[in-house]
């Protein structure tokens, strides 16, 4: 099934708001797309209307299994994109996100198979999160970094929306997409954490590790 470029952004919206806990509701999504409510709820109607979204009113936007596919299958193109920005064309992971939008969408679907071969078949994007196959109608949900325990080992992942602010103050600590984090100490009620980054360690808040995500590397060893 085609769809335009509008609708390929909300379904890749409604998708991230559900992943990350919240109902996809009309202003969260114009929010999302940064456009206004009555635009946001114009682009639901078409989307409904096509099966590819279910509404309900006051209760939000679900994604149908049809709507599911073709929204994961976006945030492939998306990563393969943000991948080719970085690795081929020299762009920051922090900028790839933004960049990748402009043209993605116009993107045959030979040249993104032919991209992602080029590419040496990735398997995560510049800001570490898993690009699914081409046939997926899933992805994995990684956890939060607030939500390992003292001795767990992991990969740090950081949203392509993350404020320009916080990603300057990770990289100061050394906490970038890839770079392998133990958690050494968490105090409780939900006091701040101690991680080891490269050797140093590092102190970091409970409420910026919400917003950091982590693929765990293995068991811990408390």
């Amino acid at each position: 099934m085609l769809i335009n470029q509008q609708e390929r952004e909300a379904l890749k919206a409604i998708w991230r708001l559900a992943q990350n806990g919240a109902d996809a509701r009309t202003g969260d999504l114009a929010v999302a797309l940064g456009c206004s409510p009555a635009t946001a709820t114009s682009r639901v109607k078409r989307l409904t209307a096509d099966g590819l979204v279910d509404h309900a009113p006051y209760q939000g936007v679900t994604l149908t299994p049809k709507g599911s596919r073709l929204a994961v299958a976006a945030i492939r193109r998306h990563r393969i994109v943000e991948r080719f920005l970085a690795d081929t064309l020299g762009y920051r992971w922090d900028e790839a996100d933004a960049l990748s939008v402009t043209f993605e969408h116009h993107l045959p679907q030979e040249v993104e198979e032919r991209l992602f071969v080029a590419l040496g078949r990735p398997t995560t994007c510049p800001h570490g999160f898993s690009i699914p196959t081409g046939d997926a109608d899933s992805l994995p949900v990684l956890p939060t970094l607030d939500t390992l325990e003292p001795g767990d080992v992991a990969e740090v992942a950081i949203p392509g929306t993350t404020n320009p602010d916080v990603v300057s103050f990770l990289n100061e600590l050394g906490i970038r997409p890839g770079v392998e984090v133990q958690l050494k100490e968490k105090q409780r009620f939900e006091g701040p954490l101690t991680l080891s980054v490269a050797g140093s360690e590092r102190t970091l808040g409970n409420r910026l590790a919400r917003e950091i995500y982590v693929r765990p590397k293995k068991e811990s060893n408390r």
